[in-house]
């Protein structure tokens, strides 16, 4: 893995890359390094770091023969913070740096990466797109996820409450996000003495402008009525049925995206072990042709 920088178009400061190659793509010592392949970008979802997408990635990378490059989005890691003025705008701004910075045509993108990576695909030059439960309000649909209460306690710094409140309106945490507040406000407490627990916790405010950001961006299926870049949108066979709802009804619209479920999977696909769905990903983007002895 390789850790650099990319700067930010806005003056904001750096976004750090972790760029994974295959090991057949390494030069020989003492000979010419061929050309490097288009790389591919990989965006994450809110509430998390880029290091949870390693291992996907660099299955990914192996899969297509090509360099696969995640990078920390604002606020987190050493990457520069959410300005005051944070919008889907520097999202998109964001992504377009570190493709052009890394020479990547297509993207991969999760959750709310789904909704960066698809309202930036309108404007910019996209080669294929895949994304996973993409985080896209579609006619209002997802204004009835977003809970006041969430911001109200981050902002008095009661981030149990704030937790619970994330879990319970989005429903991304599986059979979790059923549980009554109580016994999330105690996992959160519990969850808090781990690493990642506490990473989580660190990023409820960026949650909360990210939310703020999908609803202020609301979108009609007349807005993708002229997207042509082909679009894969799956979704979990276990994620909450509004990722699939939103996919189906865009699909059933644009004929450039596809949409299909995933069996099996919850909310949190590309975090989990196994290549099953980095291998299907990597049919897509490959235009369906993936090394019989990796692709399995």
């Amino acid at each position: 893995m390789e850790t650099w920088t990319v700067e930010t178009n806005d003056g904001g400061g750096q976004l750090e890359v972790h760029t994974f190659r295959p090991a057949s793509s390494a030069p020989i010592p003492g000979s010419q390094a061929p050309a490097e392949p288009s790389g591919v970008v990989m965006i994450h979802g809110t509430l998390v770091t880029d290091s949870l997408y390693w291992p996907f990635a660099r299955h990914l990378s192996v899969l297509l023969g090509r360099p696969v490059h995640c990078y920390n989005r604002r606020g987190r890691g050493h990457s520069a913070p959410q300005p005051p003025g944070y919008s889907v705008e520097t999202e998109v701004n964001d992504l377009e740096s570190v493709m052009q910075a890394s020479g990547s045509v297509d993207v991969v993108a999760h959750s709310y990466g789904g909704f960066v990576a698809l309202n930036a695909v309108l404007s910019s030059k996209i080669n294929r797109l895949v994304t996973y439960d993409a985080a896209v309000s579609l006619s209002g649909n997802l204004h009835g996820r977003w809970r006041p209460e969430l911001e109200e306690a981050v902002t008095a710094g009661q981030l149990d409450h704030a937790w619970a409140h994330l879990v319970q309106g989005l429903g991304t945490a599986g059979p979790i996000s059923y549980l009554p507040m109580g016994a999330l406000r105690t996992l959160s407490i519990l969850s808090a003495r781990t690493r990642l627990g506490a990473e989580m916790r660190s990023l409820l405010p960026t949650a909360v402008t990210e939310m703020r950001a999908v609803l202020a961006t609301d979108s009609t299926l007349a807005d993708f009525a002229k997207l042509e870049t082909p679009t894969l949108m799956l979704s979990g066979g276990w994620s909450p049925s509004y990722f699939a709802e939103t996919g189906r009804a865009l699909a059933g619209a644009v004929p450039a995206i596809n949409f299909a479920i995933v069996p099996l999977q919850f909310h949190e696909g590309p975090l989990r072990p196994g290549r099953r769905l980095a291998t299907r990903i990597a049919r897509f983007l490959s235009g369906g042709h993936v090394s019989a002895a990796v692709g399995t």
